[in-house]
């Protein structure tokens, strides 16, 4: 999981800084796989304990840093993601849509989107920075345990109605920009593939650009993490209304969540044909050896 996450992240950092001019989508998706890492890296740390007793740092300072960190990293996948398909429906725009008037100053919308979803992720986890606290042997009832050295100290209703309501609407937000993109995209993918039917016979048809590829990707990325946002917030509405969210249903949304950490650098390398072309040259260096 993480090694594929850190080529990903590898990859289009040598490919951003090979490219005369970067395109905005490699920085997307170099952000996504940095996210990704930082994601995955949190729940090794937290699932096991010698890795978490080897940061030489107090338990309070680990337990609140690394719950915090999980929870933007969550965030900041919904986000990125939501920008990744923005990106790849304007990308695609044909210069008569309303669409195009974006692609030439792509970059510094991206850069200022970026600005926007970290204030907000970071904002809307702010809670667990003063509610996280390390695990006592104590009998303490009113915690709720989260693993071996952490727990989570009981919320008053209006700060927990607060940040569920911030932390929905963001999500909500993203989700449906993702949603109206990925409509956006199938249309001109679709009208692209009328047109190529009327220009070239069935056997002749061209391959698919690199932008039909990652635009392909990033529909089915898209479809994905609708599916895996569904169930993450079916897993977290109805214990919180219920009043019964404990660390069982924490585990499962943990779980939940980190399924597309695990399947979109498995995609997204899949769909650029420049890894598919890296990989060959490195395999035909191996073999000539």
């Amino acid at each position: 999981m993480l090694l594929k996450n850190a080529l990903l992240l590898l990859f289009h950092i040598f490919t951003f800084c090979q490219d005369h001019r970067p395109k905005p989508s490699s920085l997307t998706v170099c952000h996504l796989a940095l996210v990704h890492t930082a994601m995955l890296l949190t729940v090794v740390l937290l699932a096991s304990p010698d890795l978490f007793e080897s940061l030489h740092f107090q338990n309070d300072f680990k337990c609140k840093a690394l719950y915090y960190i999980g929870r933007v990293m969550q965030g900041l996948s919904i986000c990125t993601t939501g920008v990744l398909s923005t990106i790849q429906a304007i990308t695609l725009s044909p210069s008569t849509s309303w669409m195009a008037k974006f692609k030439h100053k792509l970059m510094n919308t991206v850069t200022r989107a970026y600005v926007f979803t970290w204030t907000l992720t970071l904002a809307s986890s702010g809670n667990l920075l003063f509610y996280i606290v390390p695990f006592s042997n104590l009998n303490q009832t009113n915690l709720m345990f989260l693993n071996k050295y952490c727990s989570l100290s009981p919320m008053s209703s209006l700060i927990r109605y607060l940040f569920y309501a911030l932390t929905t609407s963001r999500d909500v937000s993203f989700v449906g920009v993702m949603l109206l993109s990925s409509v956006y995209l199938v249309n001109l993918l679709f009208r692209h593939q009328r047109r190529a039917q009327h220009l070239h016979s069935a056997s002749l048809s061209p391959r698919p650009s690199p932008e039909r590829r990652a635009a392909q990707a990033v529909l089915l990325l898209v479809g994905f993490f609708v599916v895996m946002s569904w169930m993450d917030f079916l897993i977290t509405t109805f214990p919180i209304l219920l009043s019964a969210y404990g660390p069982d249903v924490l585990s499962v949304r943990i779980l939940v969540s980190n399924v597309y950490a695990t399947v979109s650098p498995l995609v997204l390398l899949s769909s650029d044909g420049r890894v598919s072309r890296v990989l060959r040259n490195v395999q035909q260096v191996f073999t000539s050896i």
